[in-house]
């Protein structure tokens, strides 16, 4: 069970940006709901600071919990950007640069589900770089693809990576009809020069 001293609700509502995301997105036009805090549990934590970033380790039953985001793994590591007074012990945190899980990582996102070794999230990037035997799950397709390494990009929708196989829905009925027997292509037209040469 997790200590509930260990359950910290990150301040990081991002001056008016989602849960896992960069600073560069521009403020609404129009007042809109609010967005949730990104949550992060785990068993224990230790957390390092200098003046500028924070250095936040997750041991043990990580859960992470953020806007359309879930993640949960064996250890996270995370790196935050900090405000307020240096000499704070506990830090008012601003962006998250980045988020490496490692450990059974499973990761919902909307209609995609990962599970993978290990996992580099760069919210600033909208970027997730997996290893480690990763499998992406597409449930809109559904698709499915795995391979040695593969990176999403969350803003453009793209998945690309190394070794990738792709394991999709059937594909339609190209017009075969299964009541005939198959037949053969019909032969090439001959463009050869006899076929050319002018009858005797």
């Amino acid at each position: 069970m997790r200590h509930p001293f260990l359950t910290i609700a990150v301040i990081c509502t991002f001056l008016g940006t989602s849960g896992l995301r960069g600073a560069e997105t521009k403020a609404p036009a129009a007042p809109s709901v609010p967005i949730p805090p990104t949550v992060i549990e785990s068993v224990t934590l230790e957390m390092r600071s200098t003046d500028k970033e924070t250095t936040a380790v997750f041991d043990k039953n990580v859960v992470v919990v953020g806007n359309n985001l879930k993640i949960t793994c064996d250890h996270l590591e995370v790196l935050a950007t900090r405000l307020g007074n240096p000499s704070e012990t506990v830090p008012k945190l601003d962006q998250f640069k980045s988020l490496i899980a490692v450990g059974r990582v499973h990761i919902v996102q909307g209609d995609r589900e990962v599970t993978c070794g290990r996992a580099e999230v760069f919210p600033g990037e909208e970027k997730i770089i997996l290893t480690e035997s990763p499998v992406v799950i597409d449930h809109s397709g559904p698709y499915v693809a795995t391979g040695t390494r593969i990176v999403l990009l969350r803003g453009e929708r793209r998945l690309f990576g190394d070794n990738i196989k792709l394991t999709g829905p059937p594909l339609m009925d190209l017009g075969f009809d299964k009541k005939e027997a198959m037949k053969a292509p019909a032969p090439a037209p001959d463009t050869g020069a006899a076929s050319a040469r002018p009858a005797p």
